[in-house]
């Protein structure tokens, strides 16, 4: 049977389109099937969020011919300090430094704004010539046969390939429709999410305070500027969104602290209701799921972006070598190997950043001693600390082909 493409790939944020260029270094044909315009994800302002690539995420992007692009706009993340404390005591940065010169290969990673790489993501996959876009496509039924899937789209029209790729977020329609059931809930909490101008500079330093509503992050951005992800519970992030921009800053400002000076709001406010949800399976017949339709997560680690990319060059390595060996890319054996691959990597990152989220998220005395005592150890333990810092820039264990180098 002739087939449109090899795979269908329903989702087109950033690990649909990842996929799709990193399928095509095999010489897999992709078609991505967007249910949003094409011009509404090219908005500057359509997502707010900067994301805290490790260096095997940045190197995934390199050898997909992005990082030349993006290198300008990224800033380098050379340090990490943590500390747990109250409103009003953002200043007392007591707990964790971390810091890259304690890893050989360079910065852990690097700060990138969601509109730089969904601009660079959208352009590649134009420029592709394995790769067609359909955006404003929306699905409506999927089907699986022996030999190949097949879906149809809102306006009646029909796709076929030999793989059908879920990427299409924590709500997978595609999931849904393959039966394959979710385990999650929501936290209660709301992150709040915006740019911050600052007078001092970052250093390149992320600072990660731990409050009794729910973490603060303030990630280094280019300039003396930072991304604010600022967690509270939901009533309380909902009358904070809805102040004036003079009034929200009133309420961040003793959150903050005064280390980098002077703050002002360098951009839009978002926010993002913030809950787990974990796919039963990552794979069904002739079916795979990436990124958030596979796993979200609590952003307390800055990791959910950095998973979804670990899953895209998984299956990409798990597809380029099977297509090297004549096998069937979609047979149920191969979705096999990508699935004990990831999947147990996922669930256990899922369950550390919920514990996480639970053990800090209160002002319990008991809780804070614990936790004070053991991130003191921590510091007090330089190979156990080189080996956090080797986990956050995604170089350890078995990495995929794209990540390796």
């Amino acid at each position: 049977m002739t087939q449109d493409s090899d795979l269908l790939i329903i989702g087109g944020g950033l690990n649909g389109p990842a996929l799709a260029l990193a399928a095509a270094e095999a010489g897999l044909r992709s078609i991505v099937i967007d249910a949003l315009p094409a011009d509404t994800r090219a908005e500057p302002d359509f997502d707010g969020r900067a994301y805290a690539l490790a260096l095997a995420s940045v190197r995934l992007l390199a050898n997909l011919g992005l990082w030349d692009r993006l290198a300008p706009d990224a800033q380098p993340m050379t340090g990490i300090r943590v500390s747990d404390g109250r409103v009003g005591e953002a200043e007392l940065f007591l707990g964790l430094d971390f810091s890259s010169a304690e890893i050989e290969e360079g910065p852990m990673g690097h700060m990138v704004e969601d509109r730089y790489l969904r601009r660079a993501l959208l352009d590649a996959m134009e420029a592709a010539p394995q790769v067609t876009h359909r955006p404003a496509a929306r699905v409506t039924a999927q089907t699986v046969t022996a030999s190949g899937v097949s879906v149809t789209l809102e306006d009646g029209s029909t796709l076929t390939g030999r793989l059908l790729v879920g990427a299409d977020g924590r709500q997978s329609g595609t999931a849904a429709r393959a039966g394959i059931r979710r385990t999650g809930w929501s936290y209660g909490q709301t992150a709040l999410v915006c740019p911050i101008a600052h007078e001092k500079p970052h250093e390149g330093t992320a600072h990660q305070l731990f409050l009794p509503p729910g973490p603060l992050a303030i990630l280094p951005l280019t300039g003396n500027r930072s991304s604010i992800v600022w967690s509270e519970r939901d009533a309380q992030a909902q009358a904070i969104n809805a102040l004036p921009d003079a009034e929200y800053l009133e309420v961040l400002r003793p959150r903050f602290g005064d280390f980098l000076g002077q703050i002002t709001l360098a951009g839009p406010r978002y926010t993002y209701p913030l809950g787990l949800t974990l796919a039963n399976a990552f794979v069904a017949d002739r079916l795979a799921l990436v990124g958030d339709a596979a796993h979200g997560m609590h952003p307390i680690a800055g990791q959910g972006l950095n998973a979804g990319l670990r899953d895209v060059a998984a299956l990409a390595h798990v597809l380029s070598h099977a297509q090297r060996r004549g096998e069937d890319v979609a047979s149920a054996a191969v979705l096999a190997r990508y699935q004990q691959w990831r999947r147990f990597d996922t669930a256990t990152l899922a369950t550390a950043t919920d514990l996480f989220n639970r053990l800090f998220s209160n002002d319990n005395p008991l809780l804070r001693l614990g936790r004070d005592l053991g991130m003191s150890l921590v510091q007090r333990l330089p190979d156990l600390r080189r080996g956090f810092l080797r986990e956050a820039a995604g170089l350890t264990g078995d990495l995929p082909d794209l990540m390796a180098r």
